[in-house]
């Protein structure tokens, strides 16, 4: 398991529904953002242009606690480990301020696929 990265999310307005609470698709969004500021942008590129390989959600469990609003400054928290030559798992969890426990939790797995959509092994030098 690697060491925890941290990312921060501003809820805006926009990120809420009706109901005044976060859209919970929008939680999916942020998990993205947490693994791309780990992974780095460049580095993105790099494997999808240079190398053939892109990442894409092949499972995905989410567990939602408590309920984050407008105005909350949240903490995603990320690990990540890998399972095998295909699949790398990140566990997230979204932490508002002042909580004494995550408001959600997800563990997303992700696999490669090369420019043809084939499954392709997952470069060992994902994450540097």
């Amino acid at each position: 398991m690697s060491n925890t990265s941290h990312f921060q999310v501003q809820i805006y307005y926009e990120d809420t529904d009706h109901s005044g609470f976060v859209y919970h698709p929008n939680y999916f969004k942020y998990f993205e953002r947490a693994r791309e500021h780990v992974i780095g942008r460049e580095r993105m590129l790099e494997f999808w242009h240079e190398q053939g390989v892109g990442f894409v959600v092949y499972k995905l469990d989410a567990q939602f606690n408590e309920g984050c609003v407008f105005g909350d400054l949240l903490d995603i928290r990320s690990t990540y480990e890998m399972e095998g030559d295909y699949r790398i798992n990140w566990h997230h969890e979204v932490w508002r301020p002042e909580s004494k426990k995550a408001a959600v939790k997800a563990t997303v797995q992700l696999v490669c696929i090369n420019h043809d959509h084939q499954l392709v092994p997952i470069p060992r030098d994902v994450v540097r």
